[in-house]
């Protein structure tokens, strides 16, 4: 962890965005988008499971074992990083990204200014879509940064890692990432409507129940920002109906049609003047003619509406590079954005005592670990109930495993152990 730590602190004093580390095989840097090998960096295979048992977590250990690969976020010497652990020919490697310190200011994404009014949206839902790699995590951070920056509301994030750390200003915001902090999405947004929110963010829309869910707590009349993968508006809409049967698509297509109110389809084009890429959008708003074309199962006419409509904000994204992108004479260079950086909130990253110990350890006996830092040991005939002390009368945790016996023999261990002044 010590080589670890220094090797972040040295990509980032170099500008490096990301760093490679695979058994027996050079360290690989990625600067300004070429690759470097660092030949007097070389880590063993035995190493790089070490770091690897370092990092992860139990369940990102388990998640590992089952999926062969693992995705997570850290912050390593104040520097926050996303990585990626995946099994190869080599053994274990791991791709690192090195993120900025605070989330980027959505004026110097090089996005139509129109995004910055979405930030104040009382309601409705706020979809971005595009492929992998095109930029929404970042659009949806600066989204956030710009709702805390000027507004006084709840915002609770549903995530998958947390990629980036928020400090309060002017509105509250509570990060909640998956496995470490909620189950699964479907229970994070049961959970979230009974903590008095006012914006919700859900990292990424997948499965149905998350879907619908998700499109319940706007109906709710909260403001909810989610991620979708789509090449297209109409794309994504189709991907939301057909996640459901068939016989429940008309209720969804009528409470999407009701609750949207932006469709973002982002991009990267890269302009050869400049010599890097920006975001090329596909605006969809939902105006009354999409909400009818959605409601009416219309969604091929999607298309054309945006082309004849860009007086009310919407946008096709050939419609967008004419409009917009070529029209402007000045960009951001990417660089001044994603800079890595150390992180701007010092906020301790803090696990509640209270969250019991027992499933941790149980994870642990599976996968033949040793127990993680800060989870006792539990005391000899406790193997399948784990005593915790408070003030009142004993408690036990029983798993499955537990026989009536088992637990008889236990409870008169202990009251041999009772002092006799007790």
């Amino acid at each position: 962890m010590e080589a670890f730590n220094e090797l972040i602190l040295g990509a980032v004093r170099d500008n490096c965005s990301d760093i490679h580390i695979t058994g027996g095989h050079p360290v690989v840097f990625r600067k300004n988008g070429a690759i470097d090998f660092d030949k007097r960096l070389k880590w063993s295979h035995e190493q790089v499971d070490a770091l690897v048992n370092g990092l992860l977590s139990l369940r990102e250990m388990e998640t590992l074992k089952n999926r062969l690969s693992v995705d997570l976020a850290r912050t390593i010497q104040h520097v926050r990083v996303r990585l990626s652990v995946f099994n190869t020919t080599r053994g274990l490697s791991l791709a690192v990204r090195l993120l900025p310190g605070r989330p980027p200011e959505l004026s110097r994404l090089n996005l139509h200014p129109m995004v910055q009014e979405f930030c104040r949206l009382p309601n409705g839902l706020v979809l971005v879509c595009g492929p992998t790699g095109c930029g929404k995590t970042t659009t949806i951070a600066a989204m956030l940064e710009e709702i805390n920056r000027s507004r006084a509301v709840h915002l609770v994030s549903l995530e998958d890692p947390v990629e980036y750390r928020f400090l309060s200003r002017k509105a509250f915001i509570e990060q909640r990432e998956l496995g470490t902090h909620f189950p699964t999405f479907e229970q994070g947004l049961l959970d979230v409507l009974r903590e008095a929110p006012d914006v919700i963010v859900v990292g990424e829309l997948r499965e149905a129940e998350t879907i619908r869910l998700t499109l319940n707590a706007a109906e709710a009349g909260h403001l909810v920002i989610a991620s979708l993968h789509a090449s297209g508006p109409e794309d994504a809409l189709y991907r939301i109906c057909n996640a459901f049967p068939g016989e429940a698509q008309n209720l969804v297509r009528q409470q999407l049609a009701s609750i949207l109110a932006v469709l973002l389809v982002q991009k990267l084009v890269h302009l050869p003047q400049h010599g890097f890429r920006v975001p090329l959008l596909a605006i969809l708003r939902g105006i009354p003619a999409v909400k009818t074309l959605i409601r009416e199962n219309r969604l091929s006419q999607i298309e054309s509406t945006m082309q004849t409509a860009t007086q009310e904000g919407l946008y096709t994204a050939e419609k967008y590079l004419s409009d917009y992108i070529q029209r402007q004479a000045r960009f951001h260079p990417p660089a001044e954005n994603f800079h890595p950086s150390t992180e701007a909130t010092s906020e301790l990253l803090y696990r509640s005592r209270l969250v019991p110990d027992e499933p941790r350890r149980r994870a642990a006996d599976r996968l033949g670990l040793p127990l993680p830092r800060g989870v006792a040991e539990a005391p000899a005939g406790d193997r399948f109930f784990g005593r915790r002390h408070y003030d009142g009368p004993p408690h036990y945790d029983i798993t499955e495993e537990a026989s009536m016996q088992e637990l008889l023999a236990e409870l008169e261990r202990q009251k041999r152990r009772k002092p006799a002044a007790d």
